[in-house]
């Protein structure tokens, strides 16, 4: 890290403490997410942070969403948790929309959304590694996709919680199979997106855009009906020994 981006996290850290609350216990890679986020205006920053910081605390009052309170969403088995993309950093989840159908239950769905980034971002935690600027990868699969499967507000609500609690989380998105009646749904969906969002989003729709995908996720991380030699993992199957993460006494 440059000498002046080195001073900026320490900018932001007094930043926040002006809007009372501190950040000392967070390291460097994880303010310069906001920082990015926001262009690295420390203002805006700061008051990014702080908002969620708040809605953390409200939304997620145990630090973690248990799969007790995500039940019918893990019962759908649309959600896949695979092993780190081809240059070892960033865990792939896989969204299979087919098995999604719009949710009547919406806290449900929202802390289901939560319980699913956390968990994937945990996934990528690797000891003596700082932990503060992990991203993930993910794959939106629109294949077998009826009109019953189509909603976009869980798709702007996903996008949302990106953009707003997990900044600069998103490493790249690919989206497969996209058929044709769901083009209008994305350019609308696409309208509640930020230009840094967009520029990481990649729709694979021919054979050089496959070859890329399959190139930049990586064969042995890829399940087999994407091209790849892996099998799927439903997210509830991964086990991990730091999440849930282990509460105070």
């Amino acid at each position: 890290m440059e000498k002046n981006q080195e001073m900026t996290p320490t900018q932001l850290r007094k930043s926040i403490e002006k809007l009372g609350l501190s950040a000392h216990k967070y390291d460097d890679s994880t303010l310069m997410r906001f920082l990015i986020a926001r262009s690295m205006d420390v203002e805006k920053a700061a008051k990014m942070f702080v908002q969620e910081q708040k809605w953390r605390e409200e939304f997620v009052p145990m630090g973690f969403i248990p799969d007790c309170q995500v039940g019918d969403e893990l019962g759908a088995k649309k959600i896949y948790l695979q092993s780190l993309s081809r240059d070892g950093e960033h865990p792939v989840m896989i969204i299979k929309t087919n098995r999604h159908f719009s949710a009547s239950d919406q806290l449900q769905f929202k802390r289901f959304v939560v319980h699913l980034l956390d968990k994937v971002i945990a996934s990528s935690f690797k000891e003596g590694k700082e932990i503060g600027n992990e991203k993930i990868v993910g794959i939106l699969d629109l294949d077998k996709i009826s009109y019953k499967n189509v909603d976009p507000r869980a798709l702007i609500t996903g996008f949302q919680f990106l953009q707003t609690y997990y900044p600069e989380r998103l490493a790249k998105l690919f989206i497969v199979s996209m058929p044709w009646f769901f083009v209008s749904v994305w350019k609308m969906v696409s309208h509640f997106l930020e230009k840094a969002t967009l520029e990481k989003i990649v729709i694979v729709s021919n054979e050089e855009g496959q070859i890329n995908f399959i190139k930049y996720i990586g064969e042995d991380t890829l399940p087999e009906e994407y091209g790849g030699r892996a099998k799927l993992v439903a997210l509830q199957n991964v086990k991990l020994e730091h999440f849930p993460p282990t509460l105070p006494n």
